[in-house]
């Protein structure tokens, strides 16, 4: 999971990028001249990186995945608490999957859902 999370993490800066040429094209194509006022392009470019910025949720999936390790690691009963983690991770992967607007991002998503909830079964068994 932490190498899929690494490629999501690298994909998403791509996102606004691809985004302002698809609205630039866009506007091309409806006849709309982004020279006579570019700077409602970028407004609305910077609203589209503030909706899609997945880094927080990284950030706290980074956070859950050292915390699920310690936990391992320790002696101490560890089962509801990685249950609980478990969720937490597929509540931050959900967001990001609706936050990312992005078919590759998306792809990982799946199979990080479908991953975690392997995880999810066996740690249920845990103690």
């Amino acid at each position: 999971l932490d190498a899929r999370l690494e490629r999501i993490r690298a994909q998403a800066p791509r996102v606004v990028v691809r985004y302002r040429k698809a609205l630039k094209a866009r506007l091309a194509q409806v006849g709309v001249l982004m020279r006579a006022d570019p700077q409602n392009l970028w407004k609305e470019v910077v609203l589209f990186a503030d909706r899609c910025d997945i880094s927080e949720e990284i950030t706290r999936l980074r956070s859950h995945f050292d915390q699920a390790k310690r936990i391992i690691e320790s002696r101490d009963a560890a089962g509801r608490t990685l249950d609980f983690l478990c969720q937490e991770m597929f509540r931050e992967i959900n967001t990001i999957g609706s936050k990312a607007n992005d078919a590759a991002i998306a792809t990982h998503v799946v199979f990080f859902k479908t991953e975690l909830e392997c995880i999810r079964e066996q740690v249920q068994n845990v103690e």
